[in-house]
């Protein structure tokens, strides 16, 4: 197999911010032509979650997304803060959203938004044994309407293209498989 890989020679940042930072790297290609100005956007790392009730129902919120002027429905999840581990940043977000806490959790895949500009990862999960503990905790950028559906009812929402997030229908297809549901 050959080495596809660039080596980046020099980074420079234009914009650096909370919730996304962008850079221009100069690399060389391994056939060793340069490239002058490829432009990186470096946003945190997320997770998201498929995530039962105790009763078998999974758990959708719907929100309004402003990059795309529209509301959504998605699943819940959300950035990683620094120095959190994906999975505690997984069951926080999830409480913070929906006030549901989980009895199990289990890394199902990692995917990427889309690799060839943004450095971020998406981390996916399954949780199961979710129970109402608490009200929503949102934040100030947040109005999130929870509701659950069942496996059945989820297969058709992606199949009519009703969620329309490619990270959250991704997690989709890992959760569904690893359960044997799909």
């Amino acid at each position: 197999m050959s080495n596809l890989k660039w080596e980046k020679l020099s980074s420079r940042y234009l914009v650096e911010e909370r919730w996304a930072v962008l850079r221009v790297d100069t690399c060389k290609m391994p056939d060793g032509k340069i490239i002058d100005d490829y432009y990186v956007l470096e946003y945190p790392d997320w997770a998201n979650a498929v995530a039962f009730t105790e009763d078998g129902q999974v758990i959708l919120i719907r929100q309004y997304r402003h990059g795309a002027e529209d509301v959504f429905l998605e699943l819940p999840g959300g950035c990683i803060d620094e120095g959190e581990s994906p999975e505690d940043a997984v069951r926080r977000e999830l409480l913070e959203e929906t006030g549901y806490a989980f009895d199990s959790i289990e890394k199902v895949g990692e995917v990427y938004a889309n690799p060839s500009t943004a450095a971020n990862v998406t981390h996916c999960y399954v949780l199961q044994g979710g129970r109402k503990v608490q009200e929503q905790h949102l934040d100030g950028r947040e109005e999130i309407e929870v509701l659950t559906v069942s496996v059945a009812e989820l297969k058709e929402l992606v199949l009519k293209n009703e969620i329309k997030q490619a990270l959250h229908v991704s997690s989709i297809f890992f959760a569904l498989a690893k359960l044997g549901k799909l």
